[in-house]
C-alpha cells in the first residue's frame, strides 16, 4: 500500500481528476494549500506598496492505493497536471509507504480497506 501526495496548480484539478478517472482511480482527498518551490512567487503593487507574494495557491491531493495502482496513478496525475510547455510550478508527487489502512465502517484492514 502506498500514499501518493501530489501538489498541483488549482486550475489543473479538473484535468487531473479526469485523468485519474480514466485510470480507474476514484478515491482521493483534496485540500487547498499554500507553498512555493522553484518559481519563488512574484511581486505585485497594491496601493503603491510593493508586496512580495511567495506562497502560491496549490491543491494537495492524497490518494491511498494498492501496489498495482501506484504507477497508473502517478502517470494520470502527471498527464493531467503538466502544462503544455512543462513549466516551473506544475507540481510535485510524493510516494510514501502506507503501514496501515482501516475502514471505520467495517473494521477491514489493509488492501481490502483501500478498495
Amino acid at each position: 500500500m502506498k500514499l501518493i501526495i501530489a501538489y498541483i496548480k488549482p486550475e489543473k484539478l479538473n484535468d487531473v481528476k479526469q485523468s485519474l478517472y480514466k485510470a480507474e482511480v476514484f478515491k482521493m482527498s483534496v485540500t487547498n494549500s499554500l507553498g512555493c518551490g522553484q518559481q519563488m512567487g512574484y511581486h505585485e503593487s497594491y496601493r503603491g506598496v510593493d508586496i512580495e507574494v511567495n506562497l502560491l495557491k496549490k491543491v494537495r491531493l492524497e490518494i491511498a492505493v494498492n501496489e498495482g495502482f501506484v504507477e497508473p496513478t502517478i502517470n494520470a496525475i502527471i498527464a493531467g497536471a503538466r502544462t503544455d510547455g512543462g513549466e516551473i510550478g506544475d507540481g510535485k508527487i510524493f510516494v510514501i509507504d502506507l503501514a496501515q489502512c482501516i475502514r471505520i465502517r467495517t473494521g477491514e484492514r489493509g488492501n481490502e480497506a483501500i478498495g
